[in-house]
């Protein structure tokens, strides 16, 4: 099953994206997550800023290899994230490597439903990871 964390890409640049995600009640990732005060898994945070991440490293998706995670340094969640609320993700690189990965710092902002989205918005989640191309297995 694949979970689309992006609805709209709200900027792009060579070495910064911005993306939005509404949260609705309708996720099935939600359905548990916790009965009777549904939030976002923090799980699906760091996957929102991978797909961001993934729209930066590799804009047209020609990649031959798809980029998954290779490592998280320094995640910290701060505020919830209810249905009915939006996130806004902002991926920047910080540094392209000799292999073909990518060192990458994200930061998941909380729009509150009824919020316009300007402002100083909280911090749902932010922290720093690694893209890196998919190794293929080779016949022995």
């Amino acid at each position: 099953m694949h979970f689309s964390m992006v609805d709209r890409v709200l900027e792009q640049s060579e070495g910064r994206v911005v993306t939005v995600k509404l949260v609705s009640n309708a996720e099935e990732y939600l359905r548990d997550h916790f009965p009777g005060f549904p939030v976002l898994p923090g799980v699906m945070m760091l996957e929102s800023m991978v797909q961001a991440g993934r729209l930066l490293v590799d804009p047209d998706n020609t990649s031959v290899r798809p980029m998954v995670l290779g490592g998280v340094r320094a995640l910290k969640y701060g505020a919830f994230v209810k249905p009915g609320s939006t996130i806004r993700v902002e991926v920047v690189i910080n540094k392209e490597l000799d292999d073909g990965a990518f060192e990458l710092k994200g930061d998941v902002r909380l729009i509150e439903a009824g919020q316009d989205g300007t402002g100083d918005l909280p911090v749902a989640c932010s922290g720093r990871f690694a893209l890196r191309p998919a190794r293929v297995p080779v016949d022995v």
